[in-house]
């Protein structure tokens, strides 16, 4: 039945009857995504504070620029998408460009707010539009599949299920470990549920397995329930401007450019793939609002002191869910904020308790591999490339790199030059100019 609330407001701004959804499967939907990305408010404080920065304001940091570009998502791009400060981008902040160069972190937050800036630029004048709808369409659906196989190796290495080894690069874990046990429990739990078509499958799992992990000695028990958000002071608008000018801040600003650039368009592409939201001729509508929000939110996700903010590919867990507005994007937001006083509760959710649903969300993001070409081989390789350079990378940037070279390059070499678009040829250049410098 609908209520006065899905037909007033809500209806008005999220469109719930045009995209065939309701006010709970997208609240669901969003606090699922919430679930499954909420490790970044400890990680992220984690990593940069290894830098010298102040873990308590990075807390508080995180949470505010992942809320507010997460909102600008749901209100002006009205899509399901959730950000963050970035894994990767975080750890090349911290580990590379300050405790590998030598730079200090103000060095490094300023590097961030260029970055920032030059993508509004970038997105006013549509060029990262332009490159999304640029890529041909086996590629995009590539994508999807490729980032549904790296979601799933990062659940079953945050599982311990998939551990490092040096001899063969990965092995199995020690399945006899209670915390790898747990996460096995929860993917039976959550794959049952599932079956049985209950919805909400992924939620009630995490929340299911974070449980269970209690008496396990897993999970731990939280030390209270509510908490003031730490100071941002000690890092809030941090800039140090003294090196903007120098090679030094040019190669650290373009190496966050590619890695952030690439790492949204890929996410963007390949889950709106899955759920149908490229149109006839392969382009996301309202593209350039979305890749604002990512803009925005790294812009001033620097000011407030974290690294760069970029579009969660674990926004597939909430699609997956049934989440196709921005509703489920303003309630991941709002799970933002209230973490910033709920901390105790939302930070003792292990990585073995959301493990299962990344892993069952790679499945979901496998579907478009039936609309490949897979007779062509000028398409193919291409594809394939994309698809599994990404897990093995450990980046949607580099499947997207490998996938666009490989497929210029081998329609180039076979005569099929007209069935590459220019912008395409650029961009080979430029990831043959990254290769070699």
């Amino acid at each position: 039945m609908t209520t006065k609330t899905e037909t007033g407001f809500l209806q008005k701004t999220f469109k719930l009857k045009e995209n065939n959804t309701d006010v709970k499967t997208e609240v669901m939907a969003g606090m699922t995504t919430f679930m499954t990305m909420a490790y970044i408010i400890i990680v992220n404080p984690l990593f940069l504070s290894e830098t010298g920065m102040d873990k308590g304001a990075l807390f508080t940091a995180t949470c505010i620029s992942a809320a507010l570009a997460t909102l600008i998502m749901a209100f002006y791009a009205n899509y399901p998408f959730a950000l963050a400060p970035g894994m990767g981008l975080n750890a090349f902040f911290a580990f590379t460009v300050v405790l590998g160069m030598g730079y200090s972190w103000q060095f490094a937050l300023t590097a961030v707010f260029i970055e920032g800036i030059i993508f509004i630029l970038l997105t006013f004048f549509n060029v990262r539009e332009a490159i999304i709808n640029c890529m041909p369409m086996n590629i995009k659906n590539a994508v999807s599949v490729g980032i549904g196989l790296f979601i799933a190796f990062i659940g079953l290495s945050n599982a311990g299920i998939i551990v490092a080894n040096p001899a063969t690069k990965v092995s199995l874990g020690n399945m006899g470990d209670p915390k790898v046990f747990l996460a096995v429990m929860g993917l039976v739990i959550t794959g049952v549920l599932l079956a049985k078509n209950v919805k909400g499958a992924l939620l009630i799992g995490i929340v299911a397995t974070t449980v269970i992990g209690m008496p396990m000695g897993v999970t731990p028990m939280p030390t209270g329930f509510i908490s003031a958000p730490p100071s941002i002071a000690p890092i809030f608008f941090k800039f140090d401007f003294s090196q903007v000018f120098t090679i030094n801040m040019l190669v650290v600003v373009f190496t966050f450019l590619f890695v952030d650039l690439f790492d949204t368009l890929g996410t963007l592409v390949g889950v709106a793939s899955k759920t149908d939201m490229l149109d006839s001729e392969g382009k996301l509508p309202r593209a350039k609002q979305a890749l604002f929000a990512d803009a925005i939110g790294t812009t001033f996700g620097a000011i407030l002191g974290t690294s760069t903010v970029t579009t969660y590919v674990e926004s597939a867990a909430g699609v997956a869910e049934g989440g196709k507005t921005g509703l489920t994007a303003f309630t991941t937001g709002v799970f933002f904020i209230l973490a910033l006083l709920f901390s105790p509760i939302f930070t003792i959710i292990p990585g073995q308790a959301t493990a299962p649903a990344l892993i069952l969300v790679g499945l979901f993001m496998m579907s478009p591999i039936k609309k490949i070409d897979l007779d062509d081989f000028t398409e193919a390789i291409p594809a394939f490339l994309t698809i599994i350079m990404m897990p093995l990378a450990y980046s949607i940037a580099e499947g997207i790199v490998f996938g666009i070279l490989s497929y210029v390059l081998l329609k180039l070499l076979t005569g099929r030059t007209k069935e590459v678009s220019v912008p395409m040829y650029i961009l080979a250049v430029l990831f043959i100019f990254k290769f070699t410098m």
